[in-house]
């Protein structure tokens, strides 16, 4: 059994891994100072979190390993049955919206996890998280050697492997991970060779498809996105004072602004001041009015970023954010060194799917993109999400240690 540090490009790949650890460990200590506040005795609601997401940190470390232990081109041919078999999970979660099943609980109505366990101990597995990287195997399978998607109807093949996962994850529903798709799917075509202005074809039907979309959203959802517009002074007038606006953005006729800050504003406008309020430096860990007050809910999850500014300021954030550039050069310089097609997909696709992740969840915390419960990959709490990326490091580090076919040619040289 050949060691996961063994192979080529071993200095790239230990430069990824210590700045997904570093990655890790501040996401533990962000966590740890959301439920142990320097200012107050007592721990608040999410103390005992930090011991959990250390947990899931040793779990991501053991499937980390895991998928080192065998050649990643053994996952090509099996990936379209793990395909299989997370679609017929995800079609079960949407089953235990109609009837009673007892593995598949109701949480604020929705249905995204699966719970395993006896009586009071039991875990939570949220399979949309599983799905995304195993719809990049699949689609990088898909992918490898085909050359009819660089026609227009070539892209019904593709489009189809993605909207299966996409239309059972917004029924659970999971608006985050169905966002997060269509980019990995179209960094992956792009790669492969599909022809940019087929691709902005697509996109145009779908700027134009969207009031439609739009008209059969529910009022949380459009709440939800609205957000971004409502931040705005002149927006809360003018929803204020015409109803039609009003139900436009809010699925409702009336609109008030005082109870809109208190209801679906509140998390927005608490995440901007506590990013505004650490300033260059931050109030310190464990330190600051966020952290001794609980006015920002999910500030150990989605919001964890606020958080981080508001304890380590602007110099905390820019430390992250290097680290996940770090990180996804790693990725890159691993992508270019492979001459295999399959290996090239998957670390575009994953590199792809960490960079959306980290600019959506940023761009949410800071009101420049609507809520959408993306979580900040490695730092925010969220055992499913944690385990995924890190097993997604570690086929990054897989494909690096391997060395490629002598006889292939470099992947998509002839594009």
């Amino acid at each position: 059994m050949k060691s996961f540090l063994h192979g080529r490009l071993v200095i790239v790949r230990l430069i990824m891994l210590a700045a997904m650890l570093s990655l890790v460990a501040i996401g533990i200590a962000t966590i740890y100072a959301s439920g142990h506040p320097a200012e107050v005795d007592e721990a608040s609601k999410y103390a005992g979190a930090w011991k959990k997401q250390a947990v899931y940190a040793a779990g991501g470390m053991m499937a980390f390993i895991f998928v080192n232990l065998f050649d990643y081109r053994k996952l090509g041919p099996l990936s379209y049955w793990l395909y299989g078999g997370i679609l017929a999970v995800l079609a079960v979660l949407l089953l235990g919206k109609r009837m009673d099943i007892p593995f598949v609980p109701v949480i604020n109505g929705t249905c995204r996890w699966i719970r395993l366990g006896i009586g009071s101990r039991f875990v939570q597995v949220q399979p949309s998280e599983f799905c995304k990287i195993i719809y990049i195997l699949a689609l990088a399978w898909y992918l490898r050697f085909r050359k009819n998607y660089r026609q227009f109807h070539g892209l019904i093949g593709p489009f189809a492997l993605t909207l299966l996962a996409m239309v059972l994850i917004l029924f659970e529903p999971d608006l985050g991970t169905v966002l997060l798709m269509m980019p990995i799917l179209f960094s992956m075509l792009y790669v492969a060779g599909a022809k940019p202005k087929h691709l902005l074809t697509i996109v145009a039907l779908g700027v134009i498809s969207f009031p439609f979309l739009w008209g059969h959203m529910n009022h949380y959802q459009r709440q939800r996105i609205s957000c971004v517009l409502l931040q705005s002074d002149y927006m809360k007038d003018l929803a204020q004072k015409n109803g039609r606006v009003a139900e436009v953005l809010t699925g409702n006729d009336r609109f008030n602004p005082k109870a809109w800050e208190r209801g679906n504003g509140w998390q927005l406008k608490h995440s901007k001041l506590a990013i505004a309020s650490g300033g260059i430096k931050g109030y310190g860990w464990r330190k600051g009015p966020y952290i001794k007050y609980n006015t920002l809910p999910e500030r150990h999850n989605d919001f964890i970023f606020a958080i981080i500014a508001h304890q380590w300021g602007l110099i905390g954030c820019a430390v992250v954010l290097g680290l996940y550039a770090v990180l996804i050069g790693c990725a890159n310089e691993i992508a270019w060194a492979n001459t295999d097609a399959f290996a090239r997909l998957v670390t575009v696709g994953i590199m792809a799917m960490f960079t959306v992740e980290v600019i959506v969840n940023i761009s949410m915390t800071l009101g420049l993109m609507p809520i959408t419960g993306l979580t900040l990959p490695f730092v925010s709490y969220g055992g499913s999400s944690l385990v995924v990326s890190m097993m997604a490091v570690g086929l990054l580090n897989n494909i690096g240690r391997e060395r490629p076919f002598s006889v292939a040619g470099r992947a998509f040289e002839n594009v």
